[in-house]
């Protein structure tokens, strides 16, 4: 992947944080990569290359700063904005699949060759799939070595390591110190870690996830908050709490929205389920986004002069003073996020539940399907989203609604039982489309909805959904003619939602959550 030298030294030059983790600095004098806002003197620019990601610099031989920790970044905006396959393979690799299967697990999710996809990752990330499992390998160690009392042995496998040995060397490796010495200056020095600074108690740590400025907060709130099915979730006091599925048993994650990052307690029944788990609530967040490019891009032209008042509650809206985001607080909110998903299956299984109703009445549904059906598990919260299995077998019987819709439901549970459909973030938009319409019960609206949230696709339009019809008509906006905002229109759904909400035209409980009437989603 080719990088624009001139705008990568610009960044490194003003220190611009925005950048961290979307590139890496290598220096050649010292053979130290660090992030863009690095506090360090700025090198001259015949010691200096820029490389897409960390694995890249660590490939080179160059070795993580321990001034700016390059790899306590929010991760790269362009994972979500490509589609390409070295795009798939990241997601893929960021959510454990080579630790859990190995290259050849992660080749044939892809539908490559092992060669093929070596050859491209390595042409287009600088490192092949074994070398950016390592590098997630390695962020993961230094987060549990700096941040919990856990034994070593421990952190070596919960990190995905296959030994101690391997583990001992590449964390020498990679940041030129043991991993005894690491966490002993990490307990002098706590600010060193201020980033991810975290606590351990049996299986649980709270972390603080960082995400590129600003954040619209009430949003997010918002929609974690109405959509909240008792039993498997919890919304209390800013607090989203909830149960979710992992490659080796369960978690329970405890989300609440702090300046500048976000606060995760996370609990644990397998601790190998840490990176997966860290990845999949960044996805459900859409922390790494890049908030000020995509608000720039969505201020060009009409939407530029358009405003609506403000959800209530705060939004982290710390732009640069005088920029475009901040002239009048009546301008669309800047930092809006699109909502992702912890688990595939459950995403389109809720949204299939909810279409032609309410997110209140969808809400209600889903809080009794789980409550009938679902997983009973120890914690806070008793219960995890039923299996496809459980829904396909009695979901007849706990279902209402209309008959077609609850028969093409647990067809559709039985395909995901079967393996017939597979939902994971490494599928292309276009072939997960084609699969999705050709399930009874699924419309355009559905099958949309689900990309958008599934892949983090930038550029879905959910034109044909009553509320962003009603936010368009709120705000001028023609939704036939909407090219100009791509490949952000996703964003442009949201703002149009957020419009709709935030002029009062429907209260939460009037909000439609699925698909217009008269569809094929009926």
């Amino acid at each position: 992947m080719a990088l624009d030298f001139e705008r990568c030294y610009r960044a490194v030059s003003t220190r611009d944080a925005r950048f961290d983790g979307q590139f890496f600095i290598a220096v050649k004098t010292t053979r130290i990569y660090c992030r863009p806002s690095c506090p360090a003197i700025t090198p001259k620019r015949a010691n200096v290359s820029f490389v897409p990601t960390a694995a890249a610099a660590q490939q080179a031989g160059y070795r993580a700063c321990r001034r700016c920790l390059p790899d306590a970044t929010p991760g790269s905006p362009l994972w979500n904005t490509r589609a390409d396959l070295a795009a798939r393979a990241m997601r893929l690799i960021g959510d454990g699949v080579i630790e859990r299967g190995g290259v050849p697990a992660l080749a044939s999710v892809l539908g490559y060759s092992q060669r093929q996809l070596t050859r491209v990752l390595t042409a287009e990330l600088g490192a092949g799939p074994l070398a950016l499992a390592r590098a997630h390998r390695a962020h993961t160690a230094r987060l549990l070595i700096q941040t919990t009392a856990m034994p070593m042995s421990d952190i070596a496998f919960a990190a995905g390591f296959a030994s101690i040995r391997q583990f001992n060397d590449t964390v020498r490796e990679i940041f030129t110190v043991s991993p005894t010495t690491m966490r002993a200056e990490a307990q002098r020095t706590p600010s060193r870690t201020a980033t991810h600074p975290a606590a351990s108690v049996n299986g649980s740590l709270t972390l603080r996830l960082p995400y590129r400025q600003p954040l619209d907060r009430a949003w997010l709130e918002w929609f974690l908050s109405t959509h909240i099915a008792p039993g498997m979730e919890l919304w209390d006091n800013g607090t989203y709490t909830r149960n979710l599925r992992t490659p080796h048993g369960h978690a329970t994650a405890r989300l609440s929205f702090q300046h500048q990052h976000v606060r995760a307690e996370l609990t644990l029944h397998d601790m190998r389920d840490l990176a997966p788990t860290v990845a999949r609530v960044r996805h459900l967040l859409d922390l790494d986004a890049d908030p000020v490019g995509i608000d720039e891009a969505l201020r060009i032209g009409p939407l530029s002069s358009i405003a609506y008042p403000p959800l209530d509650g705060p939004s982290d809206t710390d732009t640069p003073t005088g920029g475009p985001l901040t002239s009048h607080p009546a301008v669309l909110t800047p930092g809006i996020r699109v909502p992702g998903c912890l688990d595939a299956g459950e995403l389109l299984l809720r949204t299939m539940i909810g279409q032609q109703i309410s997110v209140s009445a969808a809400a209600t549904h889903t809080a009794q399907l789980v409550d009938a059906l679902g997983e009973p598990v120890n914690g806070p919260l008793p219960l995890l989203f039923p299996t496809p299995e459980a829904i396909a077998e009695r979901g007849p019987e706990v279902l209402t609604g209309p008959a077609r819709r609850v028969r093409a439901i647990t067809a559709v549970a039985a395909a995901l039982a079967s393996g017939e459909l597979h939902l994971h973030a490494g599928r292309t938009a276009a072939d997960l489309r084609r699969e999705l319409l050709a399930l009874n019960g699924v419309g355009p609206w559905t099958a949309d909805y689900v990309i958008m949230r599934l892949l983090a696709d930038p550029d879905v339009l959910l034109g044909t959904d009553l509320v962003v019809r009603r936010g368009a008509v709120l705000l001028g906006i023609d939704l036939g003619d909407t090219a100009r905002w791509a490949p952000w229109r996703s964003y442009l759904s949201m703002h149009l939602w957020r419009a709709a909400l935030g002029h009062r035209v429907a209260s939460s409980n009037d909000l439609v959550s699925t698909s217009p009437k008269g569809s094929a989603e009926q």
